[in-house]
């Protein structure tokens, strides 16, 4: 059994007050005591001038997309996906969605995040980046139907084989999810079929749901109803759906997605980016409903640093509200964090004895972190994932001290950029 020991830290536990100088102790790949008192480990992490928190959760990625980071920025949704982003995906190959989620992945431990959920195609490559880049993850091979029996039928074959293939994978730390699009781009009756399958494997599903004002006027144009109502009626909703976006929503969609107990994920660099619109996030967490942070792919974000999405949600809420005290950071790091770690059904998110061991430390000696008046407003207002100096998933030390232990970062970030440069070469050759 390996022992770590965390010391002198400032430990924000996101199970009750914060602890000065406090310990966390670890063994294999739980944490077993939190508090003041010495404890006796092989390891041991001097986390002095540094807060120890719960790593943070990405509850909405496209990892595969880091080949398009910075490819068709600033244009209108229809002509970014029509014209550019769906062409050069026409043009992935494995290959391609393995060395942009392992940059994916570097770039994630570097800033942070333990955990993400993730919705692409070729999972099995993707699958096997996660697995050797020591993170947690959920995935989902996305299934885009298009109003197509027989292409609904091939995905769903897709999908079936990949989640019992890589479900609880990698020691527990891969599990899977049904991945539906979306539901102005699958059939309400292929959406039924895949509840059932959901239902019957005892697997969740990841969804886009009203991303767009487009979207919200084709399915009332269609089904005389939002998407809400219609997935409600097929009794998709529940705890174990992962809703992205939730953008459109009436009043009476926020009261049903509470009820049902659906978790949300906000992506607020992504819907400003698209120009797609603000999700109701106050009236959500007012409601009682369950919301994560996500931020979705980096062709509509470029980043995939969760301290920037925590500050942006807060700072959006704040100015679209006129209210200050709209969405606090105390309640941005917990939908960061324990809520993420709900949403992805992963016993994560708080810093107590039998949680799994997925543990940041940040360095807050940092000009830009100092004086120390408040240090959960300094990890929303002022962090930054470059700041991230430890980060520890189920137990395993993955970066410390700011240098990556699980994976050859240079080699990653070289693979990376040539299988970008040859992706858009051949976008290139196809449109010639």
């Amino acid at each position: 059994m390996s022992h770590i020991l965390i010391k002198n830290g400032y430990v924000i536990t996101m199970d009750g007050p914060p602890i000065r100088d406090g310990v966390v102790l670890i063994e294999d790949n739980k944490i077993t005591y939190v508090g003041k008192e010495t404890q006796q480990a092989e390891q041991i992490i001097d986390a002095n001038g540094c807060v120890v928190m719960p790593g943070l959760v990405n509850a909405h990625n496209h990892a595969g997309m880091t080949l398009f980071r910075g490819y068709a920025d600033d244009l209108p949704l229809k002509e970014w996906l029509e014209e550019h982003i769906w062409p050069a995906e026409a043009k992935l190959t494995g290959e391609d969605v393995y060395c942009g989620t392992l940059l994916a992945c570097l770039e994630m431990i570097r800033s942070g995040t333990t955990a993400f959920a993730d919705m692409y195609f070729y999972m099995d490559q993707a699958a096997r980046a996660v697995e050797e880049s020591g993170l947690r993850a959920s995935l989902s091979h996305g299934m885009i139907e298009l109003f197509d029996e027989a292409k609904g039928d091939t995905d769903l074959k897709e999908g079936i084989r990949f989640a019992k293939q890589w479900n609880n994978a990698a020691d527990g730390r891969i599990t899977t999810m049904y991945g539906p699009h979306a539901p102005n781009t699958c059939s309400r009756e292929f959406l039924a079929k895949v509840k059932e399958q959901a239902e019957a494997d005892n697997i969740g599903m990841h969804i886009h749901v009203l991303e767009t004002k487009a979207e919200l006027l084709e399915m009332k144009e269609k089904y005389s109803m939002c998407s809400i109502h219609l997935l409600d009626g097929i009794g998709i909703l529940g705890p174990g759906v992962l809703a992205a976006h939730c953008i459109w929503l009436s009043s009476g969609d926020i009261d049903i997605l509470a009820e049902r107990g659906v978790n949300i994920v906000h992506c607020p660099v992504s819907n400003m980016k698209l120009a797609s619109g603000i999700a109701p996030i106050p009236e959500l967490l007012s409601s009682g409903a369950n919301v994560a942070l996500g931020t979705d792919g980096c062709a509509s974000n470029n980043s995939l640093d969760m301290f920037g999405e925590m500050k942006t949600a807060a700072l959006l809420h704040k100015v679209n509200s006129l209210d200050p005290t709209a969405l606090p950071a105390h309640q941005i790091l917990k939908m960061t964090t324990v809520n993420g770690a709900k949403a992805l059904k992963i016993p994560a998110g708080q810093l107590k004895p039998g949680m799994l061991a997925d543990i940041i430390i940040v360095d807050m000696q940092k000009p830009h972190l100092l004086p120390n008046h408040d240090l959960e407003s300094h990890l929303v207002y002022a962090a930054r994932g470059s700041d991230v100096r430890t980060t520890i998933v189920d137990g395993k030390v993955l970066m410390e001290d700011g240098i990556i232990k699980s994976m050859d970062q240079e080699k990653v970030m070289e693979q990376a950029a040539f299988a970008a440069e040859k992706l858009i070469q051949r976008v290139k050759e196809q449109s010639n």
